[in-house]
């Protein structure tokens, strides 16, 4: 069911990223398609045509496969209550960093690990919460984020000048160690819970809306 129910978001964010990357690539109107990374730490910056956003789409549309196949939270409180400790993180996670930092003296690039394991935890969290739109949106962040990072080691190789190659930021890092530090791990841990939490989040928003319908 998983499968069948990631196929045709996978593909859309696939036609994304290649239409992204094409922009930037042809420097497209930068409103549209900007090569601005955010910076080193990860971020939610993106644009119109951009993939971050896709995952609050495809998370309340999973909740509502998911319901319309009986599969909904155990406990809607809980689903929420995690979904909450998922926000909590993500808008907590920069004074967090920063005092692991202080409390382990640890400087660039190892603070990275942090934010990583700090992202995750968030989208871990929504396990407790729904296990069965956690595993949707895990294996649906999976396919979303396997192809930015080959995308981005291409990028990097080539010097591509886009945001997938940090373009405009210099960086003490070279060859795999980049790779490693700046796209991999970011983007097979750290985004993975950044999708899964965002998902989560608009899922629960979508099912609290059907509820009240109901009730009304």
């Amino acid at each position: 069911m998983i499968m069948r129910l990631i196929f045709i978001p996978a593909i859309i964010t696939l036609a994304m990223t290649i239409l992204r990357l094409t922009g930037e690539l042809r420097h497209w109107p930068s409103a549209w398609f900007s090569s601005e990374t955010g910076g080193i730490i990860p971020s939610g910056v993106t644009w119109i045509f951009g993939i971050t956003w896709l995952a609050a789409i495809f998370g309340a549309y999973f909740a509502v496969k998911l319901i319309d196949a009986g599969k909904k939270p155990q406990s809607f409180v809980r689903a929420c209550v995690f979904a909450v400790f998922g926000i909590i993180i993500f808008v907590a996670y920069r004074p967090m960093v920063v005092f692991l930092c202080g409390a382990f003296h640890v400087s660039f690039p190892e603070y990275l690990i942090f934010i990583w394991f700090i992202w995750a935890l968030a989208g871990v969290l929504q396990y407790f919460g729904w296990p069965e739109l956690f595993r949707v949106l895990m294996a649906y962040a999976y396919a979303a984020r396997i192809p930015v990072a080959i995308i981005m080691l291409f990028a990097m190789l080539g010097n591509w000048e886009t945001h997938y190659d940090y373009v405009g930021i210099e960086i003490p890092l070279k060859g795999i160690s980049r790779y490693l530090w700046l796209t991999f791990f970011p983007q097979l841990v750290g985004w993975i819970g950044f999708t899964i939490t965002l998902g989560s989040v608009f899922g629960i928003l979508v099912i609290s809306v059907m509820k009240l319908r109901l009730n009304s």
